[in-house]
């Protein structure tokens, strides 16, 4: 098996919040930043949940401090971040 591939089935948790992030900016990019702001809320929230569901030799990058503090960092944020994006009015309306 490849090194990237190896690394690759390691670190899956943090790929697969950085492919959200990834489809979000293409959002934002593409002028749809409440909706890639909403999508980045939920990469936030996933990174959460998975930090709270998997052992500390499975989270991978995931894994900064102790298990209860990343969880609760991420979850506020990604919770304010999906809020934050849900109530705010567009730009040019109102």
């Amino acid at each position: 098996m490849s090194l990237a591939r190896t690394a690759a089935k390691a670190q899956w948790p943090i790929l697969t919040v950085g492919l959200i992030f990834a489809a979000a900016f293409v959002l934002v990019g593409a002028n749809f930043w409440r909706r890639g702001s909403l999508l980045i809320g939920i990469g936030v929230g996933v990174a959460a949940a998975l930090r709270l569901l998997l052992p500390e030799e499975r989270a991978g990058l995931l894994a900064v401090r102790s298990k209860g503090i990343d969880f609760m960092t991420t979850a506020v944020v990604g919770a304010s971040m999906v809020y934050i994006a849900w109530t705010i009015d567009p730009l040019g309306t109102g």
